[in-house]
């Protein structure tokens, strides 16, 4: 009779199997969620860096349209165009200007900054103060192929492809093109 009373009743047999089974439903659905994160991380970062690079504003070359510490998303797939922003590697670094200059364009600049275009003065309500900047290349300039003519949206401060220290940027060098502004949340959109 002592052997009977070691066995578990009918009831305990049944606590004992609920909570087993609860265990092993924890336990996956505990993994089921870190895979699930992990395979979204993974996700995130091949996007973020083969299609859409994220990149932070260091520096006033292209305020008033961009400020310092802001933080914005680039399409590698975009071609770039006149007056797109883009990214580029510079010297282990990333740069942030706009395009000014395709490939065969002709750009000159006048004393006072103002910039023309294949002979067109250029509309450029984004540049706040025309100045021609630090300018030692010849001009008129003909962009070469397989570059771009850029330049920073403060002229006054910038050093871009006005100077021969940065020059017209290969399209190999080119990150992407900017397209989104993530942060400030209150400047969030579209650029």
């Amino acid at each position: 009779m002592s052997e009977r009373r070691d066995l578990p009743t009918t009831e305990q047999f049944a606590a004992e199997m609920k909570r087993l089974r609860y265990g092993e439903r924890f336990r996956r659905s505990l993994w089921s969620t870190v895979s699930g994160l992990i395979v979204a991380a993974a996700a995130a970062v091949l996007i973020s860096t083969l299609l859409l690079p994220v990149l932070r504003v260091t520096g006033a070359s292209m305020t008033p349209t961009l400020q310092n510490d802001q933080v914005l998303l680039c399409n590698k797939l975009a071609d770039p165009a006149h007056g797109d922003i883009v990214a580029f590697y510079y010297n282990n670094k990333v740069l942030i200007k706009r395009i000014v200059g395709l490939p065969g364009d002709v750009v000159d600049i006048t004393e006072d900054g103002a910039v023309s275009l294949n002979g067109v003065m250029l509309d450029e309500p984004y540049v706040s103060e025309l100045a021609k900047g630090e300018c030692d290349i010849g001009l008129p300039y003909q962009v070469p192929e397989n570059r771009y003519f850029v330049m920073g949206d403060h002229r006054a401060v910038s050093i871009d492809s006005r100077s021969v220290t940065i020059g017209c940027i290969a399209e190999e060098n080119i990150v992407g093109v900017v397209f989104f502004r993530v942060l400030p949340f209150a400047q969030i959109g579209f650029m």
